[in-house]
Parts: C-alpha cells; structure tokens; sequence
C-alpha cells in the first residue's frame, strides 16, 4: 500500500511558526480534507506534502522514503498538485491544456498513443470531453475547475493534492466537484488531499478531517468527531452544532464563542 506521511514538520517565517510538529499519515482510497482558519498553516502542509517547501525540521516519506529523495520526475508522475487560484494563461484548447499534465511522461517524440489515451481517460472521468475543442480561457469557473483538475489526472498519479479547489464555486459546482474526489477514492483507488474552508463540504466529501490551529493539528478523525463543538470553538472562536442532515450530517453555525 502507497503512503504519504509527514513527520514532525515545523516551518517558520520569522518569529511566527506556521507549522510545528504537524504529523499525518495518508492512506490511498481516502479522502482527507485538512480545514482551519486562515494562517493556520493548510497551504503549507499541502506544499510540503507536494515537496514544494523543505520543511525546517520534520519530513515527509512517500512509502517509507523520504520523499524530496525522489526524482522530480518521478514525484510529478506520483503526485498531482493543484494549486489555490490555478491561472490559465494560454490560449489553448481543453485536449492540448489537458494534455500538458502528461509532461512528466512524455519523451522526446511527444505524446504518444497511451499518452493520448491517458488524456481521454482524464477527460471522461472529470466529464470535460464536451470542452475539448474550446479555449480553456473561455469557460466558466465551474468548467475551468474541472479542466484543472482534468490535466492534474491525466498524469495518472497516485495522489491529487488540492488547494481549496472549491473556492467560487457555486453550489451546484461544489457537489460536483464533492462526487468527481469521492469518485476519484472510491472507485479508482487515488489518495485525495484537499484544504477546505467550507465545512460542511468537508463533512460531505471526507473519509477524515484534519483540523489545524496556529500551526498545530488540534483533531485528526473522522470528520463528525474531527468538526466537534469542542473542536470548531478552539479552533474558530465559534459555537457551532452538528445536525443530522438528508444525506449526512451539516453543521449550524450559532454564533460567537462567548
């Protein structure tokens, strides 16, 4: 079984800790969504689990090994990153867009017939097939995400990791989006890391939540016992309760921490 595990991870920028011994281990088949307040330190964990940012202590082993020991190639290959407000700045149309995630497979001949196989495979799953004659740059926010989410699978990789692909999205484009990850662990296998500030999609989509404050993992379970009363008031300042919803549980958010 594929691990992805951060250790002991501290960052620091100046006097104040981003991170500070921020431990998780991440299990293939499963959807994590890592939540908190802003500056809490998600994005970071998320780079460094992408060995985007070498931690100052601390490390993070893809089955055992550490994992900036890896060749850059074989990281992109294994590990697809999608980054908070992804630009598109070219003019190209959604198969070729899709098709730049094959980059850490394709040789000196180009894109080969599995390559090109890989690409419709992306596109099916994410449901883009229908934009792949149209410049990228042109659609809709909804449409977009998917897009970028498109080329981040055509890589085949074993994990997605994604940093707030929900945001702006509107509510029908935010289930969407829920079922295409859950889909993504359920029935294809991928490990899916995603940071989240919408909470109740968090408790929709996720198999587990972890919840960061000030650096620190305050809760790392299920996601009902992970977005407790408890847990939501340290780490938000709030008083919030879980309900009992049509498809699972919601939370309702009463006010202030008094």
């Amino acid at each position: 079984m594929s691990l992805l595990s951060a250790e002991n991870l501290s960052i620091s920028l100046g006097d104040k800790a981003v991170l500070s011994g921020v431990g998780a281990a991440f299990a293939p088949g499963l959807v994590t969504a890592v939540v908190g307040p802003n500056g809490a330190g998600k994005s970071t964990l998320l780079d460094c689990l992408a060995a985007l940012r070498r931690p100052d202590a601390g490390r993070v082993t893809l089955d055992e090994r550490p994992l900036r020991d890896l060749p850059s190639r074989e990281r992109a290959r294994r590990i697809a990153y999608l980054p908070q407000n992804a630009e598109i700045a070219w003019a190209l149309d959604g198969r070729t867009f899709i098709g730049l995630g094959r980059t850490p497979w394709v040789g000196a001949w180009g894109l080969t017939a599995e390559d090109r196989a890989a690409v419709g495979r992306a596109m099916a799953v994410t449901g883009v097939e229908d934009f792949a004659d149209r410049i990228v740059s042109t659609l809709s926010g909804g449409e977009r995400a998917r897009v970028l989410i498109a080329r981040a699978l055509a890589g085949d990789p074993q994990w997605l990791l994604a940093d707030e692909p929900l945001a702006g999205l509107d509510p029908g484009h935010v289930l969407d989006a829920c079922d295409l990850f859950r889909r993504l662990a359920d029935e294809e296998g991928r490990g899916v890391i995603l940071t989240l500030h919408d909470l109740d999609a968090a408790l929709r989509v996720a198999d587990r939540v972890i919840v960061l404050a000030e650096g620190r993992v305050l809760a790392d379970a299920p996601p009902r016992e992970a977005l407790s009363s408890q847990v939501l008031k340290a780490a938000y300042g709030v008083e919030a309760h879980t309900l009992a919803g049509v498809r699972g549980p919601v939370l309702e958010m009463v006010g202030r921490a008094r």
